[in-house]
């Protein structure tokens, strides 16, 4: 199994609106893309973020399901949004 951990910091002049919808694209990816087994997202409820306020945690079945996510039809626009409504992203991924 993979775990895939992404830290997102929304641009300054991202609304609440905008920052609602990054929420739902994320987890509306859920159960649509083949090796993935589960999917969380949500938003830090703490003042240790620092700026990266938005959390996704994805587990995947191995890595060539991680590797599949990327380039996945319902992941792409997705990213589109993310870079729009973002200024910077972190991601990590390891084996479990």
């Amino acid at each position: 199994m993979v775990e895939h951990i992404v830290l997102f910091k929304l641009k300054p002049e991202t609304t609440q609106a905008e920052k609602e919808e990054l929420l739902r694209k994320l987890r509306g990816l859920e159960g649509k893309i083949e090796g993935m087994v589960s999917l969380s997202a949500g938003e830090s409820f703490t003042n240790r973020h620092q700026g990266y306020t938005i959390g996704l945690v994805v587990r995947f079945e191995d890595r060539e399901a991680l590797e599949r996510y990327g380039p996945h039809p319902e992941h792409v626009p997705v990213k589109a949004y993310v870079d729009q409504v973002c200024e910077d992203v972190i991601a990590v991924d390891y084996e479990i």
